[in-house]
């Protein structure tokens, strides 16, 4: 073979080894994009947390991951709420007691995360703090007060509680005004068909069900997914010398 011809021979097959070294890149790229839109979308989204609302149970700065097909999926379930889900699909129906992540029923575009107390039909109310379902006192004991931030909530013990359930699911809450918070004592709520009542575990420290203009009962559909666990926390205002501090003792806690 001449030299012009191996010349032409290495010309060709060495941008045809090109092109396709590109292609495959891309390829490798769109396959990518589409796992992580594939996990994100049907198995576990990251969500951070960036109010009070669930202390003690999520801490500002926490990094959690939500399970999205613990109750199915609905239009919620996809990024941008484009699904061309109408209701629910896969689902299995959220216990009481669960941590969830919800879009917030009187403004979509904004995701909260509380804790699931009144099922479809639950009779709830308020009275001096304690939680009423059906007209039953929802059991709670007091122990050793909570320390909260200074620096966010210019007081530092607040009352602490383990509340339990009626089907024996056990968490903590807290008090920061006692029992005389402006949503410790509220009207009677009746959870409508196919709608969730909640509640954050910041007892005086959160916008939830109790406040049915902003937040109200939330539709099966505004539900996506349960919060399962914290991967990593991070706390903005530590009281010490460094402006950000890693919270190591919360990395992969499970969410109770």
């Amino acid at each position: 073979m001449s030299y012009k011809l191996k010349a032409l021979y290495r010309r060709v097959f060495s941008s045809k080894s090109k092109t396709n070294g590109l292609w495959l890149n891309i390829k490798t790229i769109i396959f990518g994009v589409l796992i992580a839109l594939g996990i994100r979308t049907f198995l576990y989204e990251p969500f951070t947390i960036p109010s009070g609302s669930m202390i003690p149970t999520l801490l500002i700065g926490d990094y959690m991951f939500v399970s999205k097909m613990s109750y199915g999926l609905s239009q919620y379930s996809f990024p941008f709420s484009l699904g061309p889900i109408q209701d629910r699909i896969l689902d299995t129906p959220p216990k009481r007691g669960d941590v969830v992540v919800f879009r917030q029923p009187t403004n979509t575009d904004i995701d909260f995360v509380k804790r699931l107390i009144g099922m479809p039909g639950d009779t709830i109310k308020l009275i001096s703090g304690v939680v009423h379902i059906n007209g039953e006192a929802v059991k709670r004991r007091r122990i050793n007060d909570y320390q909260l931030s200074k620096d966010i909530y210019n007081k530092k013990n607040v009352r602490h509680y383990i509340e339990t359930l009626p089907n024996g699911v056990e968490y903590a809450i807290i008090e920061a005004d006692g029992d005389r918070g402006y949503l410790d004592n509220t009207q009677e709520y009746i959870v409508p068909a196919g709608h969730f009542f909640l509640m954050g575990d910041n007892r005086d420290q959160s916008n939830d069900s109790r406040v049915l203009s902003q937040v109200g009962y939330v539709p099966y559909k505004n539900l996506i997914g349960r919060a399962d666990l914290v991967f990593v926390s991070i706390d903005s205002n530590p009281e010490g010398i460094l402006p950000i501090l890693l919270r190591f003792s919360r990395f992969f806690k499970v969410i109770n």
